[in-house]
């Protein structure tokens, strides 16, 4: 499975930067056997708030999260989530969100996460992380 942490799908609704939101918003649309972690649902609906001055509302928000419920497995967290994710803090000085987000692409066999800002953590528990945006 695939999934994309907060930052890439904030990006796909921010017309701020075309660049960045017209490879986001590809990666939405085409991205295979996608998952959607709670946790990154969670975070973008409170985010995408700040997307409201640009034309995106939190009433848009809500349908397009819910849009990708229906199309992508949706991923829980589990206390051996929040165990793991423990683990990974004290292990790496990782922030706890940020752990929170690899623990449960680990929970759930996610073989790629979609990134902006977890690229040195790429290959931490077979996880391949990707910053869609770096020039190639």
């Amino acid at each position: 499975m695939n999934a994309l942490e907060t930052n890439v799908l904030l990006y796909a609704h921010d017309s701020r930067d075309p660049r960045k939101q017209a490879i986001a918003g590809a990666l939405v649309e085409n991205l295979d056997d996608g998952a959607l972690l709670w946790q990154v649902a969670c975070e973008f609906l409170a985010a995408s708030r700040k997307l409201e001055p640009f034309g995106y509302g939190p009433v848009q928000a809500w349908e397009d999260i819910q849009d990708l419920h229906t199309v992508w497995k949706t991923i829980l967290p589990s206390w051996s989530t929040l165990a793991h994710a423990q683990s990974l803090c004290q292990r790496h000085s990782i922030s706890h969100w940020d752990a929170l987000v690899l623990s449960a692409c680990r929970e759930a066999g996610i073989a790629r996460l979609y990134s902006e800002d977890l690229e040195t953590h790429d290959g931490l528990d077979g996880l391949e992380i990707v910053n869609p945006f770096r020039p190639r």
